[in-house]
């Protein structure tokens, strides 16, 4: 193998050792990752789209937009304790934490996940986000009376 060939070869698998990993070393990495567990849970691939979510979780216990979107899985899973339980979790680092979003998804009619463009420099503050999520997701389980 050429030389030339075997540095690419290198390069795409580190990239995909990253990926796989769910480790991110930078910003971008990191909206690499929200992309994908974003598109993931759309495609109706729910639990790998949660696991990418855990995975950023691990590395940034709190981030509210991982908590907001891993809510969003739990809607759809009709788990509305476990998600309003992730959207309050996601509420105190929401304030001030700002991100680009680029898609919005209605899971249910009841939660909103986020696909961000970017996390740096964004123009959207996520709290009050949050804080819808978490009134459509009360207004769900009181309107249904579900407790799961």
């Amino acid at each position: 193998m050429k030389p030339i060939y075997q540095a690419v070869a290198l390069a795409a698998l580190w990239l995909l050792a990253a990926a796989v990993s769910g480790e991110a070393r930078t910003p971008a990495e990191l909206t690499k990752l929200f992309i994908a567990s974003y598109d993931l849970m759309e495609a109706g691939k729910l639990d790998k789209a949660q696991e990418i979510y855990q995975k950023i979780l691990r590395q940034d216990p709190g981030n509210p937009l991982a908590l907001n979107n891993l809510a969003a899985i739990k809607v759809k899973q009709k788990k509305y304790d476990e998600a309003l339980k992730n959207l309050s979790q996601a509420l105190p680092r929401a304030e001030g934490y700002k991100v680009k979003v680029n898609k919005v998804c209605d899971v249910e009619g009841v939660c909103m996940a986020f696909r961000p463009l970017a996390l740096e420099y964004g123009d959207q503050d996520l709290e009050p986000l949050v804080r819808l999520n978490i009134d459509m997701v009360k207004a769900k389980m009181g309107g249904t009376g579900v407790r799961e």
